[in-house]
């Protein structure tokens, strides 16, 4: 029977992101957080992702989305 090693791979490369944080952009490591959150292998990795997540999006500056009319339409 063969099994995929597709998973093993994403959650490799995930994990290598985040040990090397300081090198990555926001989407990349937004990217390896989602992976981790879904398909880590303790509670502890999947919670550590989800804490990542909220403190990459707290990073975020106030400005860089767009803005939306009051029917949730992109302003233009």
């Amino acid at each position: 029977m063969h099994t995929s090693i597709w998973p093993a791979d994403r959650l490799a490369e995930a994990r290598a992101v985040l040990a090397d944080v300081v090198h990555h952009s926001n989407h990349l490591i937004r990217l390896a957080c989602n992976v981790l959150v879904q398909h880590g292998e303790t509670a502890s990795e999947r919670e550590d992702a989800r804490i990542l997540l909220v403190v990459i999006d707290a990073r975020q500056p106030t400005g860089s989305s767009p803005q939306r009319d009051q029917d949730g339409e992109v302003a233009r």
